[in-house]
């Protein structure tokens, strides 16, 4: 298939969500001093997480709203220690997440396959994350150069891994639907996306986790790895 036309993820494809959120999660956990409520940074971390990937999940299903995650994420970890304001856990979050766009560091490889890249095909980011932090990540972290579009789903009204998004996208970049390849980490978002929207797609699974009920188009464990199929 000679393809023309690449959707991206964001995060955790390119952009290291989990080494750029840690690191704002504990300045977090230090100026909010919640060594009152866990004892480490590790402690809280590993009560945070778990709770985060749920409501993301969530939230990708479309069974709570943003507002709902952007909120409960922060405020679970500390409601047994007795805080429920919600008016607080908006703050927070309006906080880390402008830590976020300040952090830049990538995913290994992601310059050197983006230049490769570039001159062979039109490439848009296609991604879940937040309107208002999503394009100064990409701003900030050297991205935008390389993109010709950036459709969100806050855009689109519908999140990845819904066929209406991937639709949008096509659409809004005027992409032929066999001419285009999806290139993302997320199983569920990116590939089982894709796949039911009869998009090719490489999934980056650099943990080499088991794909569930079908074989997508392609899978690497590295960035360096898509070059051999583009």
């Amino acid at each position: 298939m000679q393809y023309k036309n690449l959707f991206i993820d964001l995060d955790d494809t390119l952009w290291d969500i989990h080494q750029n959120g840690r690191e704002c999660l504990e300045e977090i956990y230090h100026d909010y001093g919640y060594e009152k409520y866990y004892p480490t940074f590790d402690a809280y971390y590993d009560v945070y997480m778990p709770g985060n990937h749920r409501l993301w999940a969530m939230y990708r299903q479309g069974e709570i709203r943003k507002e709902e995650l952007i909120v409960e994420r922060f405020l679970a970890p500390v409601r047994p220690f007795g805080v429920n304001d919600p008016e607080y856990a908006k703050r927070l979050s309006d906080d880390f997440l402008d830590r976020t766009t300040r952090k830049t560091r990538l995913i290994e490889g992601t310059i050197e396959l983006l230049d490769y890249l570039r001159p062979r095909y039109r490439m848009h980011i296609l991604s879940n994350g937040f309107r208002e932090v999503q394009y100064k990540k990409i701003e900030n972290s050297g991205l935008k150069p390389y993109f010709d579009k950036i459709i969100l789903s806050e855009d689109a009204g519908i999140n990845k891994p819904h066929p209406d998004m991937f639709t949008y996208a096509l659409k809004n970049t005027n992409s032929r639907r066999n001419q285009t390849v999806m290139i993302g980490d997320s199983w569920d978002a990116d590939i089982v996306g894709a796949h039911k929207s009869r998009i090719a797609q490489i999934w980056f699974n650099p943990t080499g986790a088991p794909g569930v009920d079908f074989q997508p188009t392609h899978t690497v464990r590295s960035l360096a790895e898509i070059r051999a199929i583009l």
